[in-house]
């Protein structure tokens, strides 16, 4: 399953806030076996919004949307996603019946916009807060609140699956442009995936079948030099 990432909001962009929702749903999915494709970052902007959302869930199996989700003026991720399927954003007797028993609102309470989703969509209820979620086609629209999207993205996880693939990783005491020759080695020897972080310490991950990827680790461990255990 191929998945694109789609975090929305202007603070995201100018470093107001740091996305942490986009490295937890990619630690999710991939714990899940799903291949996390594509992560994106857009303005509160409908334009924007609606123009990535077309084109990804054209490209892929599943677009996750979080941030600018609710009644407030920038929350405009409902509208720029109805835009991206040519569809209305409107008040839905859905939302309201779930707000009305889970949260105890009539809907005279509500700011205005609180129930609105695209026209067709699927409701997706927030155990965390007031603002809803949606599932449009392939497209699932989630919160920007942190506890908000984890606890909303709990109840569709089972729609997110692939194969899981094993990791191991090789810690080597030695940079990263000196591994080089044995990388490409390892990668002409073995079927697995291969990534290099380097730090202190350079990090070498392999990925693929577990007895490929055990074996390819033991292969690599034996040909670095390893960092001096304190």
């Amino acid at each position: 399953m191929r998945v694109a990432i789609v975090t929305v909001g202007d603070e995201l962009l100018v470093g107001d806030t740091v996305n942490t929702n986009a490295a937890w749903l990619g630690e999710r999915l991939h714990e899940r076996g799903v291949d996390v494709e594509r992560v994106t970052t857009l303005p509160d902007r409908v334009a924007d919004i609606a123009r990535v959302v077309n084109e990804y869930r054209a490209e892929y199996d599943a677009v996750l949307v979080t941030g600018g989700v609710g009644p407030t003026h920038d929350d405009v991720t409902m509208e720029g996603v109805a835009a991206a399927f040519g569809r209305e954003v409107v008040e839905s007797q859905e939302v309201l019946d779930w707000l009305e028993a889970e949260g105890g609102y009539a809907a005279d309470d509500l700011a205005e916009g609180t129930a609105e989703i695209p026209r067709g969509a699927r409701l997706l209820e927030n155990p965390e807060g007031v603002a809803p979620g949606c599932v449009i086609g392939s497209v699932y629209v989630l919160p920007g609140v942190p506890t908000e999207m984890k606890a909303m993205f709990e109840t569709v996880a089972d729609d997110f699956a692939g194969e899981v693939k094993h990791v191991a990783t090789v810690v080597a005491d030695e940079p990263e442009s000196a591994l080089l020759d044995r990388i490409d080695d390892l990668r002409r020897t073995f079927d697995v995936t291969v990534g290099s972080y380097p730090g202190d310490s350079v990090r070498i991950r392999i990925q693929g079948d577990e007895g490929e990827v055990e074996d390819a680790a033991a292969w690599l461990r034996d040909r670095v030099d390893a960092p001096d255990a304190e």
